[in-house]
């Protein structure tokens, strides 16, 4: 399945905000990623036609099945690369940032090998 890197930051942004809020609302996501209002209605109503979420009357955000498996993959990518980076010395906001970056461009044959090599070397 094919998504786009704007696709999988919000994804992933629904993932982690449902985790810390009771439901998720675009206003929400707005907020966490400092965009506008606007312009997340646009991705919503891409996502939903997409069929990775399901927006409730009330406005409440779901995660599909299809999109729950891309904002898993690529939340754990984010925390597996984020935490080798701060392993290795890098200050934590600067280890997440990259994360944010390299976690969309790494072949799942590369991340894999990554994934093995860090719990082989270190306690992450």
């Amino acid at each position: 399945m094919i998504v786009n890197e704007s696709a999988e930051n919000y994804l992933e942004t629904i993932l982690r905000l449902s985790k810390e809020l009771p439901v998720v609302r675009s206003v929400d996501i707005a907020t966490e990623l400092g965009y506008t209002k606007p312009s997340v209605s646009v991705a919503m109503k891409n996502l939903r036609n997409n069929g990775h979420i399901v927006v409730s009357h009330a406005g409440f955000i779901t995660l599909t099945d299809s999109g729950r498996e891309i904002a898993e993959m690529i939340y754990e990518r984010h925390e597996y690369i984020s935490k080798w980076l701060v392993s290795l010395g890098v200050d934590p906001q600067t280890a997440s940032d990259d994360a944010c970056r390299m976690e969309h461009v790494l072949s799942k044959e590369t991340f894999e090998a990554i994934k093995a090599h860090i719990k082989e070397t270190t306690d992450i």
